[in-house]
This record gives C-alpha cells, structure tokens and sequence, in this order.
C-alpha cells in the first residue's frame, strides 16, 4: 500500500506515494523547505481520515500554525482537530511525555512512551523534527540511536524524520537505517536562490534520482517531476 506525500509532483517520481508504514528521512540544509514538506505531508493525513503525530524540538504549536498559515494546504487548520496530536519537546506536556533528556536510567523509556503511544493511538503518520531531538533526548551514543530507530520502523506508522544535513553524501546512522531518503536542496544559482528535491533511495521503489525542481507556492512545495535541476 502507497500513501501520497501530499506534496505535488513528488509522488509522481516515489512510484505513486511512500510505501505505508516505512521510515523515511527528509534531509537537507536550513531553509531547503524539510518542514513544509513533513506538514503537507500531516495535512494530507489528516484530510484522509488518518490520526497524525507532530513531534517537534524546533517549533511550539503555535508557532508552526503561524508559519504553514500563510499556505492554503490546510495544516494550520488540521490541527484544531482531533486527526493531528502536536507535541512539542519543551512544553510541559512534552517534558512529561519525555522525561528527563539524556537520562541513562531511562534510555529505553522515550522509546517505549513513543511507541506506545503510536501503537495505542492508532497513529497512521508521524513527523519527527528532529535527529536534533534524538540527540537531546537520547545520550547521543549510537547504539541507542539505532535502537530508537528500529523500534520506530517496526510500528504500524509512516514516518518522516526531518535531519539536518548539508551535504548529501554526508550519510548517518539514520540515514542507512531508513527505508527511504529525501533531499532537499538549496543553493545559490547566478538567476537567484534555487531549490531541488532527490530521492536517494526508496526500497522497493523504482524512482528518479535526479533533483527535481522545488517550487514554493500559496500551496505550499511542489515538485516539478518534468524538469531537473543541473549541479
């Protein structure tokens, strides 16, 4: 079963959508547009009746709802309703759900919470911005990493996992993990700012890996599958 990004044209070159209940990362540098994206990508859940996971590190509730406002995909909007449940990091809620951050007696406990909660949520989406957060909440050693992430690709959820990273052939333990990565590019042409989207690699998916032109319009990103950008 396929699920459709929400994001148009980039499903033309995934084969139709993401394959369902799959770890992905969305990767790519500041401004490269990753969290437009993963919030289509939660509008488009909850348009279809799915029960979407926000996790953030970077944004409060408000503060994501002023930012996709200005689009017309409708997040902004979503969540107000009981589809999309938000949670960030810092609250008191997030601390709560949490724990304390880098807690070693604990390590396994962000992750059981987090699957837990999916699993009894009956959670189809989940975005989680960021491995900034996996970082802070985890003790950064890579064995706990890695299991944070296995356990979240057993669960009957599809997710996007937001990375900063600024060089696509940078790759990290995610990275390998994932079923499939997304990069977005942003650079500087002699015309201006320039923006791309690639598919590096999508498991069992025959996909274009060319960068694919990204436009930011009153719908948000779109992805034009017709047209590559040269680097």
């Amino acid at each position: 079963m396929r699920i459709s990004s929400g994001v148009p044209g980039f499903d033309d070159i995934i084969d139709g959508g993401f394959p369902s209940n799959r770890l992905y990362v969305v990767s790519g540098p500041p401004g490269s547009g990753k969290t437009t994206f993963c919030s289509q990508f939660a509008a488009e859940g909850a348009r279809n009746g799915d029960n979407v996971l926000y996790v953030s590190m970077h944004e409060t509730k408000e503060g994501i709802r002023r930012d996709m406002g200005g689009y017309d995909f409708g997040f902004d909007r979503a969540l107000d309703t009981d589809r999309v449940t938000f949670l960030d990091a810092f609250s008191s809620d997030g601390r709560r759900f949490f724990g304390p951050p880098g807690d070693r007696r604990d390590r396994s406990g962000v992750t059981n919470r987090l699957t837990g909660f999916i699993s009894s949520r009956d959670i189809d989406r989940v975005v989680f911005d960021s491995t900034m957060l996996l970082r802070y909440l985890l003790d950064d050693e890579e064995d706990t990493i890695v299991q944070f992430l296995s356990s979240l690709k057993r669960c009957d959820a599809t997710t996007l996992l937001i990375s900063e990273m600024t060089d696509p052939s940078a790759y990290s333990q995610e990275h390998y993990l994932a079923h499939g990565v997304v990069f977005m590019h942003n650079y500087l042409e002699d015309d201006g700012m320039q923006r791309g989207a690639q598919v590096l690699k999508m498991r069992g998916t025959d996909v274009d890996t060319d960068i694919q032109q990204v436009e930011f319009g009153d719908g948000g990103i779109r992805v034009g599958s017709a047209t590559t950008v040269s680097r």
